[in-house]
């Protein structure tokens, strides 16, 4: 599979995020190579909307004018920076205790053979959140939020018998500390 060009004078493509897990350290690199294909509008304009996204009618706009560029060209550069992987996904933030939800994180043993298998089993619940693989005994890990524990358990048995991964362990917040990462490019 060809990757999406991502210089300034891309092509942009309507192509969705792919839910999978974190890329690997090979894909990392390709990362930092399309970072260093970003102008400096490209860092301005990820700049401003790592935080405090316009809510109106038309925030593209509003991005824009703050940018001294046109509607147009914001949509069209955050679809390239999409399509090459800089930007993984747009929207909101929300405190899951506030709407009355529980948050968990979860770890599982995946057998290497199954992480993508296991990854999109998991990615197809729309409580979870982040997906990411880390060089470890428990390799894959997934936040899960829900209504409720009870949910989120019959889940974990749901894709435990879907994948045949038994290893899941459930680490359900107790406290939870919201840091504000903004990345200034």
């Amino acid at each position: 599979m060809d990757e999406p060009a991502c210089g300034p004078a891309a092509e942009i493509h309507e192509n969705a995020p792919r839910p999978d897990v974190a890329p690997d350290r090979e894909a990392g690199r390709r990362v930092d190579q399309r970072v260093e294909l970003m102008d400096d509008t490209d860092r301005r304009l990820l700049n401003r909307i790592q935080s405090d996204f316009p809510i109106s009618p038309r925030p593209y706009a509003r991005i824009g004018e703050e940018l001294g560029i046109a509607e147009k060209e914001v949509i069209e550069r955050m679809r390239r920076l999409k399509d090459c992987g800089v930007i993984r996904r747009i929207g909101g933030n929300f405190y899951p205790h506030k709407l009355g939800f529980v948050s968990t994180l979860c770890a599982a043993k995946v057998p290497e053979e199954r992480q993508e298998l296991f990854a999109a089993t998991v990615n197809r619940y729309p409580g979870v959140t982040h997906n990411y693989t880390r060089e470890n005994a428990y390799n894959v890990w997934f936040t899960f939020i829900a209504p409720s524990m009870a949910e989120i358990e019959n889940h974990l048995r749901d894709i435990a018998a879907a994948t045949g991964v038994e290893e899941i362990i459930n680490l359900p917040a107790t406290n939870v500390y919201k840091i504000r990462a903004h990345f200034d490019l």
